[in-house]
């Protein structure tokens, strides 16, 4: 069906030659991790199947998990998940304003792709982020002219009266936008009508005006004992309520935030499966890991397990261990050794169990990581695991690129996907210097080079996204399998790409069968005449 055919208004009143105003929506919530991030990309995939060329976009995003474009700039994963949702490659204008936190007070900030430096709370919440809003407001409405419909998401609560001065991400988008606003509410974690309300009296009345719907996230139980409470909440606020999204598990869209990996720990364990039904894969919680959706691949897989760890008591008896990627990785490393994981990891290795090193994680197994610049930390130097034979120093320029290459290793599970094409990205300062042949062969921005290094039953790569090459992946699991002295059957193996098209199409199902639509449509202006 053709956007004329759904939306008969779109071109009702367009004159020859001239461009139509893109419509819009944001979606505000009451805190964060009310479901902001992934309602967003549903709501890009309803309009998508639609046929409407849709983008995202958040001013604003901090996150540890982030995404290398094809041009070599650096995003919140969250906006490409979204971008997608709408069929889109991702462009870093989604997301103009990146901070990644590399300590309790400080993060790095990231303006259009491009590292800008370390910044306290304290220094950004000022002047530098009031001189970022041009560049949010240029990108906002460069996304605006170019597409038929903008989602736009806003960041942690409209109401936080402290940051709102300076506020880049909210109501200034909002009203810049001139975007109708849905407040999201978690009812899941209770007290959501009272955030709603708390939220609305706390906004300004031109702000409060532009929210246009409300809606209840998470919900689980009976719709009929909820209906007086959304009769009080449409009386209270004169505000409609305009969807209860039932609480969702039975799809996977990729999380940004690692607060999930708590709940994502009780669900494997609520599995109850037995070490004779699925591998044990345990990834190493470190206290500023990054890039977790590395391993999102390996939650799709019936047969295993993956596991999230803080201390050497809880890792039991894995069949293999990781060390993800990590926004400060001195400080990690640190973590490594004083909570007894470093030693515990290297009696694993000793013992032939497999330990994988992605970025951070890599530079982990060596030997040494020095960072005499301080580019993440005050830590100028601390001894790696002893693992790999290499060591790591950072430099001021951040390698950030997309990745294309194939795989050239022979030992462990390599030699079954030897000659295999293998996509990812790369994002680190460190610049590592080892012994050993290569593990892939790497081909980005026009330079061909070698990746990875292995040493007995352990190996690292700088590749985020490696475990998504499903090659690679059912190679590794069959490894692991034979190990344990079984077998793994073909019809095991699953697409990646086709999983992520179905988790798309699901949850816009879900959501569109959770909302009024044809009220959302009309508050953007996309309504039937």
């Amino acid at each position: 069906m053709s956007k004329e055919e759904t939306n008969p208004e779109v071109n009702r009143n367009s004159v020859p030659g001239e461009k139509q105003e893109a419509a819009r929506l944001m979606i505000q919530g009451t805190s964060s991790n009310v479901g902001k991030s992934v309602l967003a990309a549903a709501f890009c995939r309803i309009f998508y199947q639609e046929g409407y060329h849709v983008a995202p976009f958040k001013a604003q995003n901090m996150a540890l998990n982030s995404f290398i474009t094809r041009s070599g700039g650096e995003m919140g994963r969250a906006q490409v998940v979204q971008a997608q949702a709408a069929g889109l490659e991702p462009d870093v204008r989604m997301n103009p304003v990146l901070l990644k936190p590399t300590g309790h007070t400080g993060s790095q900030v990231i303006v259009l792709g491009k590292a800008q430096g370390t910044l306290s709370a304290l220094k950004y919440h000022g002047d530098y982020q009031r001189k970022t809003w041009p560049i949010v407001e240029k990108a906002l409405h460069e996304l605006l002219e170019e597409h038929e419909i903008v989602i736009i998401e806003g960041a942690g609560s409209p109401a936080e009266v402290n940051l709102k001065q300076n506020d880049i991400v909210n109501m200034r988008v909002a009203k810049e936008a001139r975007a109708p606003v849905l407040l999201v509410a978690d009812i899941d974690r209770g007290g959501a009508l009272a955030s709603v309300v708390g939220t609305l009296e706390l906004l300004e009345p031109e702000e409060r005006e532009l929210v246009r719907g409300i809606v209840m996230n998470k919900f689980r139980g009976d719709i009929k004992l909820l209906q007086p409470a959304l009769d009080f909440l449409e009386e209270r606020t004169g505000i409609p309520v305009v969807g209860v999204v039932p609480f969702y598990d039975q799809f996977k869209i990729p999380e940004e935030d690692s607060v999930v990996l708590e709940e994502q720990n009780k669900s494997k364990q609520d599995k109850g499966k037995s070490r004779d039904e699925a591998l044990d894969v345990a990834v190493i919680r470190l206290p500023y890991l990054s890039n977790f959706t590395d391993f999102d691949p390996f939650e799709d897989e019936s047969d295993v397990i993956l596991r999230y760890v803080r201390e050497p008591a809880e890792l039991g008896q894995p069949d293999c261990v990781i060390i993800p990627g990590s926004k400060n990785t001195l400080s990690d490393l640190r973590f490594l050794w004083d909570s007894g994981l470093g030693e515990k990891i290297i009696k694993y290795w000793k013992e032939d169990v497999p330990i994988i090193g992605i970025c951070g994680g890599y530079q982990m197994l060596g030997r040494v990581v020095r960072d005499p610049l301080g580019t993440e930390s005050d830590l100028k130097e601390i001894t790696g695991l002893g693992i790999l034979p290499m060591e790591t120093e950072f430099v001021s320029d951040k390698h950030t690129v997309q990745s294309r290459g194939k795989v050239v290793g022979e030992e462990l599970f390599l030699s079954r996907c030897q000659g295999t094409e293998i996509t990812g990205y790369e994002i680190h300062m460190g610049r590592s210097q080892g012994e050993g042949n290569s593990l892939f062969e790497i081909e980005a921005q026009g330079t061909v080079y070698g990746d990875g290094m292995l040493n007995g039953s352990a190996f690292g790569t700088y590749l985020h996204g490696i475990f998504d090459n499903d090659p690679l992946r059912t190679a590794f699991l069959e490894w692991l399998w034979e190990r344990r002295g079984g077998t793994r059957s073909v019809d095991k193996t699953m697409s990646q790409a086709a999983i992520r098209e179905q988790a798309f199409n699901e949850l816009a199902d879900w959501v569109r069968n959770s909302m009024d639509m044809e009220k959302i449509r009309s508050i953007m202006g996309l309504h039937k005449g």
